[in-house]
């Protein structure tokens, strides 16, 4: 017989709660911030854990950083080609892209977009991305209350998207919108759509946006954008329109949340640890170990899913083929086996890059260099001008168990 559902109750209680009984996919365990303790009994007593009954269908977990690494470095046992969220959509709206493909297709469409954070071209961005900073920090609010997420992380994020794809300035916004709605969960009593047709729909309008600009760069060369580097790379310019839609959401929200939270998870940490604040404000020059010890603590994106494609033995259970299981970062990313006082921020960490959040091995986030560029210049620019900013009540958290978000954060400038 299935396990009956969590109740709220046994919910606030993950140490008594029967093994067979828990469910961390339940997204309010994120929302109310509660999911460390979730995972500290997972890692404990069941580190590779089945779930029977959930609203994705039977999955594993598997929660230990080295167990993840396991799984993260043998792509030709662990697929990615079914998805990469633990929801099995309808074939309709399934969008296809190159993190939720296997070798060697992924391969030749990653390599497409690469060249876009290569050295060189992240060393051009920076003086536009520090004029940005500048201008967005210059013109905050002193000694009022304001929404951080709303004036600080979603702005740089979006400008930074805009700049990604040469997509009009004026209607950055868009990039936002159609970020939230791809990752929206449903079930969420303010959920943006009600059903995975809306979703599609809404997501159409984006493909729309972005074939405009296909069609304008493809016989033009030279554009360093991401549309024209599909639109000319070998791989991707024979892209079919659900192809073409489902990189572009992936580039979207990839560019999006990873950094959008992390600087919002970055301010909540430094106000929840005072005193690594007050050593950051002793010391600026630590905002380089600083910026991967945020993206570890906040863990933007909580899991991955991979799906079997044999029998395979980890943590002592047979994973079978055909089984679906999560790689869950967020609870990797406080394995204290792998990393020491994984449960405290610590901003002067000695090996600070050492975390799951932008995953591991062929799916290596290509991004990863330019959040921690983003993050970087923020950091620098805010001590410059802002010794404290002052956290002036608890975040309001995404309703989600796939983005690990705060979308909300009421701050405010000490004058």
């Amino acid at each position: 017989m299935d396990a009956p559902p969590l109740s709220p109750e046994v919910l606030e209680d993950p140490w008594s709660t029967p093994l067979d009984r828990i469910d961390v996919t339940d997204a309010r365990i994120f929302q109310d911030d509660v999911w460390p303790d979730w995972f500290a009994r997972l890692r404990r007593d069941d580190p590779v854990h089945y779930t029977a009954d959930s609203q994705f269908g039977p999955f594993w977990s598997v929660t230990r950083y080295h167990d993840i690494m396991r799984v993260e470095t043998t792509p030709q046992v662990f697929s990615s080609a079914s998805g990469i969220t633990l929801l099995d959509q309808e074939t309709q709206y399934r969008l296809a892209m190159f993190i939720a493909m296997d070798p060697p297709k992924h391969d030749v469409q990653r390599l497409v977009v690469a060249p876009i954070v290569a050295p060189g071209n992240l060393a051009h961005m920076t003086g536009t991305i520090r004029e940005r900073v500048i201008r967005i920090l210059d013109g905050l609010p002193r000694n009022q209350t304001f929404d951080w997420v709303e004036r600080v992380s979603v702005e740089l994020t979006t400008q930074m998207l805009a700049t990604l794809f040469d997509y009009p300035f004026e209607r950055r916004r868009d990039l936002t919108h159609w970020s939230n709605i791809a990752t929206t969960n449903l079930k969420d009593p303010n959920a943006l759509v009600r059903t995975e047709e809306e979703r599609f729909n809404e997501l159409r309008q984006m493909a729309a946006a972005m074939t405009e600009l296909w069609n304008e760069r493809v016989n033009r060369p030279g554009g360093v954008d991401l549309i024209s580097m599909l639109a000319h790379g070998e791989a991707t310019r024979g892209m079919d329109p659900m192809e073409f839609m489902g990189n572009c959401v992936l580039l979207i929200v990839g560019g999006n949340d990873t950094t959008r939270n992390s600087i919002s998870g970055g301010l909540w940490a430094l106000n929840k640890h005072p005193e690594e604040y007050r050593k950051l404000r002793a010391n600026p020059g630590l905002i380089a170990t600083m910026v991967p010890e945020i993206i570890r603590w906040q863990t933007p994106i909580a899991y991955m899913r991979r799906t079997a494609l044999a029998d395979y033995q980890l943590g002592g259970k047979t994973i079978r083929a055909g089984d679906k299981l999560a790689m869950w970062y967020i609870s990797g990313n406080r394995d204290p086996d792998a990393i020491p006082d994984a449960d405290r921020f610590i901003i002067d960490r000695a090996r600070p890059r050492q975390h799951l959040s932008f995953g591991f091995g062929i799916h290596r986030c290509v991004g990863n260099r330019l959040a921690e560029l983003q993050l970087t210049i923020l950091w620098e620019e805010i001590m410059q001008r802002f010794p404290y900013i002052e956290l002036m009540s608890e975040p309001k958290r995404v309703y989600s168990s796939f983005v690990h978000g705060i979308s909300s954060m009421m701050v405010r400038i000490p004058e």
